[in-house]
């Protein structure tokens, strides 16, 4: 399949824009448009920040938001401000141009042209520079009302669609993570909803030239189909889109950033390895792997405290029967250069201290009726059946707060600053938000919301400590969760080669999602048997691909694996020399590479601040010029000059790569310099990952030693 010219078209001049009728009264700029000659009045008004069409009961709102880009919004009756979504405070006025017609109007915002029939107020978007069409909206059928259906779900709110012309040369990245296992979108059928692996962050990368956030956390689905995309919410009071359009993938996620927030600084202590199992029963076998980690010297940067290290879920404590002097624990990690991580769920048993005080004051997720228990977990290690347990309502500040407060008095005066915001999605058995009340508004109209108000509490509060450096593992995210410093993870994925290979096309969507930081659980979570060469293999192969991510983090429930009710309470072992001598020494040198490269992944990430651009990057972000590199899924970029190729089959020893036309690269194997545009095919051998370096780099070879 060719590449589609519109993301890479040469760039032109823009003819000068005029201002967006800044200098208009509100009561002169509202009035309605009339072209001249037509005794008919317009269905156009414009304000000193919007135009607007109207057509009986629906109104249509269109705004500039950002450079090269517009907001969208329809209602009832009505548009509003204020409701729940992705995009920060409106940035200021750009300089657009509004044209009135007697059938149609334009708002033009730099390289985005929309048009609005007067008719039927349907909406199309063309680049200024080439003409091309990016987007039209398409009715199902001549007999159908219009692209946007509205449909009454009580309460003043709404089941929407929005309705678009299919394209059929269109791939389309990104929509979260997802366990297809595929990297384009097109053709498939996504759920809007929070599940454990199933992230649903609804903004789209188009090959032709534009980007596309869903702004509404509303449950629902979107559908990439042969003869027409459809976005659905079931439940919202309006609908709201932006738009962005760009000459380069990269541009787009630029405009992004702009738009819904940049990533924070990446913590210089979260850069190493990150040392995790489910799970360490007690302060004195965590304390003895960090110890050995030092004995063999192997660096370690995080250890991980993961769940039931409570009494009970809500708690947010450690439970001193296990971990009887956390305090001094912390203490002793920072001598040797490693930072504690500890696991947050959201969930609250009624056995918890903190239940009632949160239910009566109303921070609790409830159903209509009252109810407050959503799931069935393992409470404690003493009770193995489970109980049912709540959720704090993180869409409440008061909430959010109320949390802090623990976390604060338990944790971070102990000097934990690290937190792993476990199923945070937050994972209800049922999962139907529908019937659920939160702060922000029924379930199926801002469930979605959830993991990222979650993450927004824990980085506010820290900030607030004067913490500068903050990052959070979490399980889920949503549109502009990177502002709020997430570590987003795969979550509990299988042990096998298929997983591993998923979860490269997962990254990379991920980062065509505007999240830039992202890792796996190397190894997968469900399984692998430390004494099995065939899984050795795997644990080997997964950790050179997580040497490369933001993160590189063992975490996994080992074979033998001890169930108690529901879930697995205690798993086998999972440190580097749990895995034979060979895998060891394979994963050692892996190390080694990631502590040379950790300057690097700095520069990297700290760039990407400003440009919004992820570490791991698919090829066509940094070479859209390149037609075949559209099509490549299993390999990436690190950062700009780093070309790595993950091996991501059993028993392979030799990998075939691409490489991508507009540089030479350098083998860092074999230090050959291949000239880009081709294929070629290097030796894997275990112990190795194929990788190559741009040969116009600083010399990467000794990987800034003197660092």
């Amino acid at each position: 399949m060719s590449r589609p010219v519109s993301p890479v078209a040469p760039s032109r001049t823009d003819p000068a824009p005029s201002p967006y009728t800044p200098h208009l009264s509100h009561e002169l700029a509202a009035r309605p448009f009339t072209t001249r000659g037509d005794p008919l009045p317009s269905a156009f008004t414009r304000t000193p920040d919007r135009l607007r069409w109207r057509q009986g009961h629906h109104v249509l709102e269109i705004e500039p938001w950002g450079p090269d880009s517009v907001r969208i919004r329809a209602g009832v009756h009505r548009v509003v401000d204020g409701l729940p979504g992705a995009l920060q405070a409106r940035p200021p006025a750009a300089p657009c141009t509004v044209e009135v017609h007697a059938t149609h109007a334009t708002l033009t915002n730099g390289l985005l042209r929309i048009t609005v029939a007067a008719d039927d107020g349907l909406v199309s978007a063309e680049r200024t520079d080439t003409g091309e069409e990016l987007l039209r909206e398409e009715p199902p059928h001549f007999w159908w009302p219009g692209a946007r259906h509205f449909e009454a779900a009580g309460g003043d709110t709404y089941r929407i669609e929005q309705r678009f012309a299919a394209y059929d040369d269109e791939r389309v990245h990104g929509l979260g993570q997802h366990g297809h296992g595929r990297f384009d979108q097109k053709g498939t059928v996504q759920e809007l909803q929070q599940r454990n692996g199933e992230v649903t962050i609804p903004f789209a990368v188009s090959s032709r030239g534009y980007g596309f956030l869903w702004n509404n956390p509303a449950v629902g689905r979107v559908e990439f189909a042969a003869n027409g995309t459809r976005w659905v919410a079931d439940r919202t009071r309006q609908l709201d889109y932006w738009l962005t359009a760009g000459r380069t993938p990269a541009e787009i996620l630029a405009h992004y950033a702009d738009a819904t927030g940049h990533a924070p600084a990446f913590p210089r202590w979260a850069s190493g390895l990150w040392q995790s199992k489910l799970r360490y029963r007690d302060q004195a076998e965590l304390l003895d792997v960090a110890r050995e980690y030092a004995r063999r010297g192997l660096p370690l940067s995080v250890i991980v405290v993961d769940y039931l290290h409570w009494r009970s879920l809500g708690d947010w404590d450690f439970d001193r029967r296990h971990w009887p002097d956390p305090r001094a624990m912390v203490e002793e990690l920072r001598t040797l250069g490693v930072e504690l991580a500890v696991s947050v769920w959201p969930s609250v048993s009624p056995l918890s201290a903190a239940y009632g005080e949160l239910r009566d004051a109303g921070q609790l997720v409830a159903t209509y009726n009252g109810a407050t228990v959503h799931a069935d977990w393992p409470d404690t290690d003493e009770a193995p059946e489970g109980i049912g347990v709540a959720f704090y309502d993180a869409t409440d500040p008061a909430a959010r707060a109320a949390l802090w407060d623990r976390l604060q008095e338990h944790y971070y005066k102990l000097g934990i600053r690290a937190f792993w915001l476990d199923a945070c999605e937050p994972e209800m058995r049922p999962g139907h938000p529908h019937n659920l009340s939160y702060a922000a508004g029924p379930g199926s109209e801002v469930a979605n919301l959830y993991p990222r108000e979650h993450a927004r509490g824990v980085y506010e509060h820290l900030t607030e400590q004067g913490e500068t450096e903050v990052l959070s593992l979490v399980r889920s995210a949503w549109a502009g969760s990177q502002r709020y410093g997430v570590a987003l993870w795969s979550g509990d994925i299988p042990a096998t080669f298929e997983a591993l290979a998923d979860s490269v096309r997962a990254g990379l969507n991920v980062a065509m999602s505007g999240i830039p930081w992202w890792t796996t659980d190397i190894g997968g979570f469900h399984g692998g048997d430390p004494d099995d060469e065939d899984y050795r293999e795997l644990m080997v192969r997964w950790f050179q691909f997580a040497v490369f991510c933001p993160l590189l983090r063992l975490h996994g429930h080992r074979e033998p694996r001890v169930f108690q009710g529901p879930v697995g309470v205690g798993g086998g072992p999972n440190e580097i020399w749990s895995y034979g001598e060979r895998a060891q020494a394979a994963m050692t040198a892996g190390l080694a590479l990631r502590e040379r490269l950790r300057p690097y992944l700095h520069e990297q990430l700290e760039a990407g601040r400003t440009s919004g651009l992820p570490l791991i990057r698919p090829l066509l972000l940094e070479f859209p010029d390149d037609a075949t590199g559209w099509d490549i899924d299993d390999q990436f970029l690190c950062g700009h000059d780093l070309l790595v190729a993950p091996v991501i089959h059993p028993g392979a020893r030799e990998r075939r790569v691409y490489l991508p036309a507009g540089a030479d690269w350098t083998h860092h194997g074999t230090g050959a310099v291949h000239h880009g545009g081709q294929w070629v095919t290097v030796p894997a051998p275990l112990d190795a990952v194929p990788f190559f370096v741009r040969a116009q780099a600083d010399p990467f070879i000794s990987f800034r030693e003197e660092r």
